[in-house]
């Protein structure tokens, strides 16, 4: 299974960071803490109906950083639920918050073990490729949205780095923004709002479910 030997590069690079940084934006690879809760602020405002008694399920929640920030910036009536790979972070998040449910999961391994959550936010998950090709990232990305978004009752939202930057890194997954409208409007959606308008080095997507969600 050489796509599972590649986006588990990934993973190793984020348990590393935690490693080193621990609990913090750092541990989860956010060079800046305030730009990290920018993030968080674009992601839940993919929801646009009342928040009383909808799911939410943070894809890859890392360390909860995101469940912190609906905590403190009160997002009431959101069910939170949260999900990684990554049993380190499982492990941290599970032990931080100790009433919240937490899966860890390899969804493209068993997807359909993934219930079904009114929205899912993918906050980096898509960032960063490390030593995989960018063919290589784009087969891992639309994958994962091919799983992931048939669980959507309402809306998901994600964010990929852009090109229209001064410079590329190589290990950071520069998205072509008519390479992926192109996927979305094929074979997933074509209600959906591209962000690119909070002053950081890439864009956040809002896929919808129907039309008078978008």
């Amino acid at each position: 299974m050489k796509s599972i030997v590649k986006y588990k590069s990934i993973i190793d690079h984020y348990e590393s960071c935690l490693a080193e940084y621990g609990d913090s934006h750092l541990g989860v690879d956010w060079p800046n803490k305030q730009d990290a809760e920018k993030r968080y602020q674009v992601m839940l405002e993919v929801i646009r109906d009342d928040r009383k008694g909808l799911t939410l399920l943070d894809f890859g929640c890392g360390a909860s950083h995101l469940y912190g920030y609906i905590r403190d910036n009160e997002f009431s009536g959101l069910e939170y639920h949260g999900l990684d790979i990554s049993p380190a972070f499982y492990t941290l998040s599970r032990n931080k918050y100790p009433e919240t449910n937490y899966y860890c999961m390899d969804v493209l391994a068993k997807p359909n073990q993934l219930q079904s959550y009114d929205y899912i936010i993918m906050n980096g998950i898509f960032t960063e490729k490390r030593e995989m090709e960018f063919d290589e990232m784009f087969e891992y990305f639309k994958n994962m949205l091919r799983v992931v978004f048939p669980k959507v009752r309402r809306g998901l939202a994600f964010n990929v780095m852009s090109k229209h930057v001064e410079w590329e890194r190589d290990d950071l997954f520069h998205m072509p923004i008519d390479t992926l409208v192109s996927f979305l409007t094929m074979e997933l959606s074509r209600n959906f709002i591209i962000r690119n308008d909070y002053g950081l080095y890439e864009y956040t997507v809002y896929l919808y479910k129907e039309p008078n969600h978008g």
